[in-house]
């Protein structure tokens, strides 16, 4: 029947069709499958109508039609789905997008379910308001030996890790090898007791500090990339007593570490460029054994964030070359290290806190001011991650599974995701990520076992 132009099934008992089910009626130009018990239709299943105009499936049982349905079907100018059960989830979505994109008449008929949408037609769906992307973090490999820190960099174009290994007595640093599809160990720096790893990339050249607990603090340099790291400058021997975490910052057009230190007799170091090496240029924060530092921009100045064992985190601002004290964080107790994200135009914080709650903080023209609080015994990181289009945020514990959220912009709200393992992260102390060969990885360095590396995903919910 090649020449059949109209086609109707009606009150039939039949449930599914299959692909190619009008195999041979290239001339077909009317179907109507009505008032059918149909609950499944294969997307191919009007594969090669391509005459068709009119198309009706009103009053099965459908809760889903198959995406790509009416792909070869450039003839339609009438659809009637009305009459069917439609689940208005992120399965309907493709069909919204399609119907403000196709030159026919589609009548849709009213939604099912979810409860929310119940009774509503489909075509006054918004497609914009459908969440139909969803993430996921996959395990992808070990590498054997604890760390306190780790830390992206890019040099001559290609990327690389650097992680903190204090058992180990070094610095690692980890590249990606192209044939073997995984990372592995590029150059080892000796640093026993090594609590953080920071590089430095200078056009060609390479720096990395140092940051120990004994034996002194010290900055390497590669000064060209055919040569090989090697140290170059004791950093503030007597300065850096016992540093907890550096920093980079630019400040009037310089280079600069800046490294916590939570000695009692401590103080912050404010460490710039001058000549060939890093030299101390302000001593911060005295006496007040400080966790972490966190470096940030408000009001478009820099500003530095102190976190101590001993009061609320305090905010420094540049001011005649040097930082003076602006404010603190208030109902911000015990709080053991800051970081901080953009997103929307606003400046917020994650403050991390080993007993009580985690917080997330958002910048308000003078001061920090709570949006929410997260539970997080044991915890002693909670890193936001920009990573592809999303914002997230993991908060490591000592006690439990790590918890990944994400940012919902339109709540201003931190959403759990999903846990990180297994294997599971035995005291995570640090995170990051990478992006390489159009993959994308996250870092989670840990002091009580092997450094995990996961793989992000993207997945396609309306699929």
């Amino acid at each position: 029947m090649p020449s059949l132009h109209l086609l109707l099934f009606t009150s039939n008992s039949f449930s599914v069709i299959e692909d190619d089910a009008f195999a041979g009626l290239s001339h077909l130009q009317y179907l109507f499958i009505e008032d059918n018990k149909i609950g499944s239709i294969s997307k191919n299943a009007l594969r090669g109508l391509r005459s068709l105009t009119h198309l009706s499936l009103a009053n099965n049982h459908l809760e889903v039609l198959p995406r790509f349905l009416f792909r070869g079907l450039e003839t339609l100018t009438h659809v009637d789905l009305r009459g069917n059960p439609f689940q208005c989830d992120c399965r309907v979505l493709w069909l919204l997008q399609w119907m403000a994109t196709v030159n026919a008449s589609v009548g849709t008929g009213d939604c099912a379910g979810p409860t929310a949408l119940t009774h509503m037609q489909l075509r006054h769906l918004d497609a914009k308001t459908f969440k139909c992307r969803g993430i996921e973090l996959t395990w992808f490999q070990t590498v054997q030996e604890s760390a306190l820190g780790v830390e992206p960099f890019s040099y001559q174009g290609e990327p690389y890790i650097i992680l903190a290994q204090p058992f180990a007595g070094q610095c690692l640093i980890l590249a990606w090898d192209y044939s073997l599809q995984r990372f592995r160990p590029e150059e080892e720096l000796s640093a026993p007791s090594v609590v953080s790893c920071k590089p430095l990339v200078l056009g060609l050249r390479l720096f990395v500090l140092a940051a120990r607990l004994w034996g002194g603090s010290q900055l390497w340099a590669r000064p060209s990339p055919d040569l090989r790291l090697a140290p170059l400058q004791a950093l503030a021997p007597r300065r850096l007593l016992r540093p907890n975490d550096a920093e980079i910052l630019w400040l009037d057009e310089q280079p600069c570490f800046v490294v916590a230190d939570a000695s009692k007799a401590g103080s912050t170091t404010l460490l710039c460029r001058d000549g060939p090496g890093f030299y101390p240029r302000q001593s911060l924060h005295a006496w007040h054994r400080d966790t972490d530092a966190e470096v940030l921009e408000l009001d478009g100045h820099p500003h530095l964030l102190l976190a101590s064992a001993s009061q609320r985190p305090v905010l420094f601002h540049w001011v005649g070359g040097r930082f003076e004290r602006r404010t603190d964080i208030p109902e911000a107790e015990d709080v053991y290290a800051t970081h901080h994200f953009q997103a929307g135009g606003d400046v917020f914080l994650c403050l991390t806190r080993y007993i009580g709650d985690s917080m997330v903080m958002r910048w308000e023209g003078s001061m920090f001011r709570l949006l929410q609080k997260l539970p997080s015994r044991g915890a002693h990181v909670f890193q936001p991650l920009l990573i592809a289009r999303d914002q997230l945020a993991v908060l490591g514990s000592d006690f439990a599974f790590s918890q990944v959220f994400r940012l919902e912009s339109d709540k201003e709200l931190l959403e759990p995701l999903q846990e990180l393992g297994p294997p599971t992260l035995v005291a995570p102390r640090a995170f990051a990520h990478i992006t390489l060969a159009g993959r994308r990885f996250l870092f989670a360095a840990c002091f009580k076992g092997p450094t995990q590396i996961y793989q992000h995903h993207e997945l396609d919910l309306s699929a």
